[in-house]
């Protein structure tokens, strides 16, 4: 379905509050400028986990980790939610799930493994931002992160320019991830239609082996022939393994896609690794993938 709420916009003074809904957060400097870079904006931003907590590869069990998502969620003082990091693990958080007070929709700001919570509010009719994640904005250009702040503030938001494939333009609903998290999804309660949506995709340290399974996968579950348009994002670290016979990524991803017949943009600056540029859950986006540009309405 397409989101059609977008969240109040942002204001200093407003209460975020700080959650790790997936891995466990190693990069603690690099999460402390993430939550200063928020605070020098005006915001009051609370910590509503203990760094240090970890279970395995997680950040805290599933218990305590849906325990911060879900306090964070209802509390009505709070107007918006900042993902420490990725990882994995958001996932086991929504089974048997209900977004609770959903009439009073908030922010909710992250990328790679917190796709299945982006999405899973996009079910519900909430937009949310596939952007950078506490641990990750620190390291962002300045007008990447004057794009997130642009958005959640109620301003609207410049074109991406990327590479082009050729298929005309179209508009419709846009639905960003990360390829591995959106992959897992599909086939579950949690996958959305993809009626009239524009798919945008990004991943990291995936050999091309395995984003040809991934995109295969999409090809045999007849999804991908219900989207209107795709928009590639950056695929870091998806090398080959040394000295195996394989194509590169790039290859793989012109195999797999270039045969769909449908507006195609690559290269566009989003994902792990390089500009992680803000893109809204659900919004109305147009895709002209003759001169490369991906427009977003707000």
């Amino acid at each position: 379905m397409q989101s059609k709420i977008i969240p109040p916009p942002l204001k200093p003074g407003d209460l975020l509050r700080v959650i790790a809904p997936s891995g466990a957060v190693r990069e603690l400097e690099d999460f402390l400028r993430g939550v200063e870079i928020w605070r020098s904006r005006g915001y009051r931003v609370e910590i509503s986990l203990e760094i240090d907590d970890k279970w395995g590869y997680l950040a805290g069990k599933d218990e305590t980790r849906r325990h911060q998502l879900a306090e964070a969620w209802k509390d009505p003082a709070c107007r918006g939610i900042l993902c420490a990091r990725g990882g994995y693990g958001s996932t086991r958080l929504l089974e048997d799930w209900t977004w609770q007070n959903s009439e009073d929709p908030k922010w909710l700001i992250g990328f790679s493994d917190v796709t299945a919570l982006l999405w899973s509010l996009y079910n519900i009719g909430i937009s949310s931002v596939h952007g950078p994640v506490l641990t990750t904005i620190a390291a962002e250009p300045d007008w990447s992160k004057q794009r997130l702040f642009d958005w959640v503030e109620g301003r609207s938001l410049a074109p991406l320019q990327g590479c082009g494939w050729g298929g005309g333009v179209v508009s419709g609903t846009l639905l960003p991830g990360n390829l591995t998290v959106a992959t897992h999804l599909l086939n579950t309660p949690l996958q959305p239609s993809f009626d009239g949506v524009i798919l945008a995709l990004e991943d990291v340290t995936e050999a091309p082996y395995r984003i040809d399974r991934m995109l295969t996968q999409w090809r045999m579950s007849g999804e991908l022939q219900k989207i209107r348009g795709i928009a590639l994002g950056s695929f870091s670290r998806c090398e080959p393994p040394p000295n195996v016979p394989s194509f590169n990524v790039e290859e793989v991803l012109r195999d797999r896609l270039s045969d769909v017949n449908i507006p195609i943009v690559s290269d566009l600056p989003f994902g792990h690794d390089g500009s992680n540029a803000a893109l809204p859950v659900g919004v109305q986006a147009t895709l002209d993938a003759e001169h490369g540009i991906l427009d977003i309405t707000r």
